[in-house]
């Protein structure tokens, strides 16, 4: 057994940066580092608890340059909550009475890892950092490095996670097709909706590039197919309240004028709103291991499209979802970089022995930096005083500053 072996997973959702950050880390112990031994835990923290392994091979080592061009995960994916005993029981990961943080860390030095890169979102990393808290109190001598990644950009204190730009990007191409629907029938409203559970950064910086490329399209003039049926005429994001009857009233006139109504809604607005109505009905709302609700169980977009279709007269209505098609995606050249300056940097600190996130830390002037796990949360809002935001909103010729909080 190697005295030195790396370990890697990913866990959570999918976000287009996986396949890249891993396909990083084994180039980059390659290149520095090549007598350290890299192994794979199968589908994340299920993995690990299994002791399911993926040895890095030495084929693997010379093609991990083809992973920066590829989605998904090389090594998958899945959502478990180590502090959560009785899930990881219910689904056989544990044997009835043992602690997961237990096990994870025996399993580890059963393997002889040393080092472990978790990449992953807020809850991964937050998992991340029980696991190394235990390992820590408990005398195991293992350094635990995370690299940030959601689509959802909502990870304190980090400027940017891994994956975020490609998926707004990757979204707005998406709707570009899905907008040519608003010439299928009459009075048709068309709902996009966006992932982003607590904050709206997606849904914003989707419209964003919605709008960039598509404003400088060339149309037939006096057909149908113009300016005006490529719009958007609403962006619904949590950190925005708004008034129904009178957001409905705007996008009515829009309507009675155009003949379609296009609008962006992340799938965390109003969800606190939708759940609590729900649930004050009886109706028992799914969660999962982590306490968050499941969103694919609420439905936003459709409670916008039920809401604002009748209100507005529309003959039409229609949800589509950019989501899982932007999250599943390759990483972009945006991306590509910064996925690369912050495995440098990961593996940098794990041969130092330094645990924590690796991210662009806010706190101390966007300095790209080991952050300290205590520090790492998610439900980071997106700031809609942005200058950026500000002249998106222009364009949608919504007035965000008299709606927002």
């Amino acid at each position: 057994m190697s005295k030195h072996k790396v370990a890697m997973l990913t866990a959570g959702g999918l976000a287009p940066c996986l396949s890249s950050a891993v396909g990083g880390l084994i180039e980059r112990y390659t290149d520095i580092a090549p007598e350290y031994e890299l192994i794979a835990y199968r589908s994340g923290y299920h993995g690990l608890l299994l002791g399911d392994i993926i040895p890095i091979t030495q084929n693997m080592r010379e093609n991990a340059y083809l992973l920066h061009h590829q989605g998904g995960s090389p090594i998958g994916n899945s959502r478990v909550k180590l502090t959560n005993a009785a899930d990881c029981e219910k689904r056989g990961l544990v044997k009835p009475g043992v602690n997961p943080l237990q096990a994870a860390a025996e399993r580890l030095t059963k393997d002889g890892v040393k080092i472990l890169h978790t990449i992953g979102g807020d809850d991964t990393n937050t998992t991340a950092a029980d696991l190394a808290a235990y390992l820590g109190a408990n005398g195991y001598d293992l350094t635990v490095v995370g690299l940030p990644k959601t689509v959802d950009n909502d990870v304190y204190p980090i400027r940017q996670t891994l994956g975020a730009w490609t998926a707004a990007e990757v979204g707005a191409k998406f709707f570009d097709h899905v907008s040519n629907e608003q010439s299928a029938a009459p009075r048709t409203l068309v709902v996009h909706e966006v992932m982003g559970r607590s904050c709206g950064w997606l849904t914003a910086a989707t419209a964003r590039a919605y709008i960039q490329q598509t404003r400088h399209n060339e149309y037939v003039e006096g057909l149908m197919m113009n300016t005006e049926l490529k719009n958007i005429d609403g962006i619904y994001l949590p950190e925005i309240a708004f008034d129904l009857d009178a957001e409905a009233a705007r996008l009515k006139a829009i309507m009675d004028k155009t003949g379609f109504v296009t609008i962006f809604v992340s799938e965390g607005a109003c969800l606190d709103a939708i759940v609590a109505e729900r649930e004050a009905s009886g109706e028992k709302v799914a969660r999962d291991a982590f306490g968050h609700v499941k969103i694919d169980s609420i439905n936003v977009g459709n409670w916008f499209s039920k809401q604002f279709g009748a209100l507005i007269g529309a003959e039409r209505a229609m949800v589509q979802k950019s989501g899982y098609y932007a999250r599943s995606a390759p990483s972009n050249a945006e991306d590509r970089h910064l996925i690369h300056s912050m495995v440098d940097s990961a593996v940098q600190s794990a041969l130092d022995g330094v645990s924590g996130v690796i991210g662009h830390d806010e706190d101390q002037g966007g300095k790209l930096r080991t952050i300290e796990f205590p520090r790492i949360k998610g439900g980071k809002p997106f700031n809609t005083k942005q200058k950026w935001f500000s002249e998106v909103m222009d364009f949608v010729g919504q007035d965000w500053k008299s709606i927002h909080r």
